[in-house]
């Protein structure tokens, strides 16, 4: 009969034993971090883009960095067709003049920026406002590569699960236009006492005209820079025509 073997203090288990335990840790950790990395910005993200689709979003990264910077939220979701559709053509007259035609990024502006810079032009941005949108509704402010990269794949699925009216509308209710004033509404009562479903084609130009500044710019009353800008953009709008067909309310 064969006794069974008894491990004395000291005997050490086979060699072959250490190196493939030491080895399946680091596997094990890396493993749990590649997948709280997709979970936080993957799935959560593309669960709240199905989600948003028809919910208004609560809040956005910015609102929460303000808050805690000492400002107030002032805000009030409004839907789309209680807004003045002169707010989404001034929009898309200043910001993304191809925005109904294309699906989250404009490869001709992109193109132009390239050949501006390749001759010595400054880097311009060529954002449109599905990336703005994305941006906005889950990124932190700045500019950094790693951003982009987010912002980009964001605005892939926004293209892909909203509609065109539905990324300008949340582009309009969550936007910053001053200090602690988020979205058009909120915009429309602090600088023009009404709201902003009564929006003119001039006032709307004037609000969009400080998006690109909006705690430096004021809509009213507007200094001579923001007030050529807002004539700009108003004398633009008629030019889109069908360009605009997709912010338009089907009949």
């Amino acid at each position: 009969m064969t006794l069974p073997r008894i491990r004395l203090r000291g005997d050490r288990a086979p060699r072959s034993f250490w190196p493939a335990a030491r080895a399946r840790r680091p596997a094990s950790r890396w493993r749990k971090v590649v997948n709280i990395v997709l979970i936080v910005f993957i799935a959560v993200p593309l669960a709240l883009i199905v989600l948003y689709r028809v919910v208004p979003p609560p809040v956005t990264p910015l609102m929460l960095i303000r808050l805690a910077q000492g400002e107030g939220i002032a805000k009030d979701w409004v839907q789309l067709s209680q807004i003045s559709p002169e707010a989404a053509y001034a929009a898309i007259a200043s910001e993304d003049n191809r925005f109904c035609i294309h699906y989250g990024f404009d490869f001709e502006a992109i193109q132009d920026v390239m050949e501006g810079y390749g001759e010595g032009g400054e880097l311009r941005g060529a954002s449109t406002i599905s990336m703005q949108t994305a941006k906005n509704l889950f990124l932190w402010p700045g500019r950094s590569w790693i951003r982009k990269g987010f912002e980009a794949y964001l605005t892939a699925f926004l293209e892909l699960l909203w509609p065109k009216r539905r990324i300008i509308e949340v582009y309009l209710n969550i936007a910053e236009w001053g200090h602690g004033i988020y979205g058009i509404e909120a915009a429309s009562r602090k600088y023009f006492g009404k709201p902003a479903a009564r929006l003119t084609r001039h006032e709307a130009a004037l609000l969009v005209a400080v998006l690109p500044n909006p705690r430096e710019w004021s809509a009213n009353p507007p200094g001579r820079y923001v007030a050529g800008r807002a004539d700009v953009i108003a004398g633009r709008i008629p030019k889109l025509g069908p360009l605009l067909d997709c912010v338009r309310e089907s009949k």
